[in-house]
């Protein structure tokens, strides 16, 4: 799993704890098999605890709740995270002050 998809799975679980998978993979738009993938990783690294609960439809349900662990981890992938979202921003900057320049040096027609 990337950074990024790690950051938004532990994103959503932290704010949706009850979110199904399902619910998981329409909000990070991709398949439920690979939300089911990303679910057990972060599980199986100790990031996420599971814990059952029974709806009133008596459906057995899940919460995922994030572990010490999980938000110490969650803190770092954000840094890294913002740190390359702000890389990629000074880029564009750049590339923007050029075409701007670019734009400006061509003949009017």
């Amino acid at each position: 799993m990337t950074d990024d998809l790690h950051y938004r799975v532990l994103k959503h679980l932290e704010a949706n704890p009850e979110a199904t998978q399902r619910d998981l993979a329409k909000a990070l738009g991709i398949s439920l098999g690979s939300t089911n993938y990303c679910v057990r990783a972060v599980v199986d690294q100790g990031w996420v605890k599971v814990q059952n609960f029974r709806r009133s439809n008596n459906k057995l349900a899940y919460a995922y709740l994030l572990a010490p662990q999980g938000i110490e981890a969650k803190a770092r992938i954000t840094a890294r995270f913002l740190q390359r979202k702000r890389a990629e921003y000074d880029a564009l900057k750049i590339e923007i002050a050029q075409l701007d320049a670019e734009v400006r040096s061509q003949p009017k027609v």
